[in-house]
């Protein structure tokens, strides 16, 4: 099994693919389901962000690929994302309109 991203791979993700800076303020168990069955169970970490124009927060986490590698998600808190289990359903949702 893979180890999950530290809370600091997090923060530096944040920071890199939305441009301000990130500290973390909590982190949250997410556990969604979907007609009974899981979809997506793990921790959303949430973090303040300074320097961004839209959003005051960020929720983020990491999940492994096929290829072993992590992809890093990091959603903004920008309606209609205010929670960390909107964050998930939003990149669940995203991901299936790309195919992936």
């Amino acid at each position: 099994m893979a180890r999950d991203a530290s809370p600091a791979e997090l923060q530096q993700a944040v920071e890199t693919q939305h441009g301000c800076t990130a500290t973390l303020l909590q982190s949250v168990p997410v556990r969604e389901t979907f007609r009974g069955g899981m979809v997506w169970n793990g921790v959303v970490h949430v973090f303040k962000l300074e320097g961004h124009a839209r959003a005051t927060r960020a929720y983020a986490w990491s999940t492994e690929r096929e290829d072993g590698k992590r992809r890093f998600h990091a959603v903004l808190d920008i309606p209609p994302v205010m929670s960390p289990v909107d964050a998930v359903r939003a990149a669940i949702v995203a991901e299936q309109r790309a195919g992936k």
